[in-house]
C-alpha cells in the first residue's frame, strides 16, 4: 500500500504539470502526404496493401554499336580523334597478348598465379580513357589495363608479378596486385570489396579538400554481395561522395554464377535504391563503357555526388591460375562469347569501317607486343629479389622490438637451411 501511495503522489504531481503544457494535435493534409518521422521527410500513401519484388520495367542496357561494330545511332558517332582510338585498340591488345604470354608463364612455373582479362578489356580502356590524371582509381584485380592506359610500363607490370628487387610492393603481395602513386592507382588488395568503402573514404576527403576530381571504384558483380558494397554506397550517398562505382559484372564470381548469386534487375537496382545515379551499358562495347564514364565524371565532379555503372561483360578465361572453368560452364558457352561478342573485334571492324585499321597493321602490333612483353618478363626474372629486411618495413615508422625478435630468428633460420630458398641479400 505504501508503494501505491506513492505511486498515486506521482500521477497527480505529473497531471498537475501537463495541465500547464499546451496540447498537441498531429494532422494530416491528406492520406497520400503522410509524415512518419521529422527526420524522414513524407511518403506517398495507398489503400491498398502491396508486397512489391520487382519493377515492372527492367534496366535497359545502353549500346553505341553492335556485334559488328557499326554504329547503332548516328548521333551517337563518338566525338574522338583517330589517334586516340588507335591508342586505345592497341592497348587493349597489349592486354590481351601480356595476359596470353603471362599466363602461359605461370604454367612453366616462371610465375607463382596470375589472373587474365580476356573479354573484358573494353571495361578497362573504355572508362581509363575517360577519366583524367588526377582522378583516383581503386582497381580489384582485374583492371590492369587501367594501369597500362596511364602509363604503367609493361616492365613495371612483370617487376610486379615476378616480385624482384624493382617491383613497388618489394616482392610482398600476390602477383597482379599492381599499385602506382604515380598513377594515382591504389595497390590492389586481395580480400574482396574492401577497396569500396575505401574508395568512398577517399572520395570524401577529396570533396574536403575542394579537388576537382573523382574517385572511380572498379568491383565484380561478386564483390557487390559483400557487405562492403552496402556500407560504401550507403556512406557515398549520404555523404555525397564523388565516387564512381565501377561494376564489372560479367557472370561469374569465381564459379558462381549470376542467376545463383542474387536475384532482382542485377546491381544496378541496387544503386537506385541508395538514391544513386545509376546505369547500365554493354561492357564489350568500348563506346558505350567510354561514354557512359564520360557522363558519370561530369556528374561527379560537377555535382560532388556517387554514381553506379554496371557493365554488362564476360569472363572469356579462368577465374585465375587456380581455377578450371570447364568445371562448370561449357567451351560452347566461351566460344559463343568470343565469336559474337568479342570487345577487340568490335573495335577492330569499327576501326576498318573508317579506314583506320588494317590487317597489316594488326599483325605488326601484335607481334611487336609478344616481343616487347616477353623481353619485359625476361629481364625481371634476371633481377635481383628484394632484401630480406623490407618484410619489415612500410608498417611502423619504427620497427617494435618484436617484429626485430622476428627478424632475427628469420636471419638465423635462412642460416641453417638458406640452400633450399632463392638467392637473397
Amino acid at each position: 500500500w505504501s508503494s501505491m501511495s506513492k505511486f498515486g503522489s506521482l500521477l497527480q504531481r505529473t497531471w498537475r504539470l501537463a495541465r500547464g503544457c499546451s496540447q498537441t494535435v498531429r494532422s494530416f493534409a491528406s492520406i497520400s502526404d503522410i509524415a512518419v518521422h521529422p527526420n524522414i521527410g513524407r511518403f506517398s500513401s495507398e489503400l491498398d496493401l502491396q508486397f512489391i519484388s520487382r519493377f515492372d520495367e527492367p534496366f535497359l542496357t545502353f549500346r553505341v554499336m553492335d556485334e559488328n561494330g557499326s554504329i547503332l545511332d548516328p548521333s551517337l558517332e563518338p566525338d574522338i580523334s583517330k589517334e586516340k582510338c588507335q591508342r586505345m585498340y592497341k592497348t587493349m591488345v597489349e592486354l590481351n597478348v601480356t595476359d596470353s604470354i603471362l599466363y602461359q608463364a605461370q604454367r612453366q612455373g616462371r610465375l607463382s598465379f596470375y589472373m587474365t582479362n580476356y573479354g573484358e578489356e573494353a571495361t578497362h580502356i573504355g572508362s581509363a580513357a575517360a577519366l583524367e590524371e588526377e582522378d583516383v582509381v581503386f582497381g580489384q584485380y582485374r583492371e590492369a589495363g587501367v594501369l597500362l592506359w596511364r602509363g604503367f610500363s609493361l616492365q613495371e607490370m612483370c617487376d610486379q608479378c615476378v616480385g624482384n628487387r624493382d617491383d613497388s610492393n618489394k616482392g610482398r603481395m600476390m602477383p597482379v596486385h599492381y599499385g602506382s602513386k604515380r598513377h594515382n592507382f591504389h595497390t590492389i588488395s586481395s580480400p574482396l570489396a574492401t577497396q569500396l568503402p575505401q574508395a568512398a573514404g577517399a572520395a570524401y576527403a577529396m570533396k574536403l579538400q575542394g579537388r576537382q576530381a573523382c574517385v572511380v571504384c572498379y568491383f565484380g558483380d561478386g564483390a557487390a554481395s559483400e557487405g562492403d558494397f552496402h556500407g560504401a554506397l550507403n556512406f557515398a550517398s549520404t555523404l555525397d561522395c564523388p565516387v564512381i562505382f565501377f561494376c564489372r559484372n560479367n557472370g561469374y564470381a569465381i564459379s558462381t554464377p549470376i542467376r545463383e548469386q542474387y536475384r532482382g534487375d542485377g546491381i544496378a537496382v541496387r544503386g537506385v535504391s541508395y538514391n544513386i545515379r545509376t546505369a547500365r551499358c554493354d561492357g564489350n562495347d568500348v563506346w558505350a563503357v567510354h561514354k557512359v564514364m564520360d557522363e558519370a565524371r561530369k556528374i561527379a565532379v560537377s555535382q560532388k555526388v556517387p554514381v553506379l555503372i554496371e557493365a554488362m561483360t564476360y569472363r572469356g578465361g579462368n577465374h585465375s591460375t587456380s581455377d578450371d572453368a570447364t568445371r562448370y560452364r561449357g567451351n560452347e558457352e566461351v566460344s559463343s562469347w568470343k565469336l559474337s561478342n568479342n570487345p577487340l573485334a568490335r573495335m577492330r571492324m569499327f576501326m576498318e569501317r573508317k579506314n583506320w585499321w588494317d590487317e597489316q597493321q594488326e599483325t605488326e602490333l601484335r607481334e611487336s607486343a609478344r616481343t616487347a612483353i616477353v623481353q619485359a618478363l625476361d629481364r625481371a626474372e634476371k633481377k635481383k629479389l628484394p632484401p630480406i629486411h623490407e618484410l619489415f618495413t612500410d608498417v611502423y615508422e619504427e620497427v617494435p622490438p618484436s617484429l626485430r625478435e622476428q627478424e632475427q630468428a628469420l636471419l638465423e633460420h635462412l642460416k641453417e637451411f638458406g640452400a633450399h630458398y632463392p638467392t637473397v641479400s
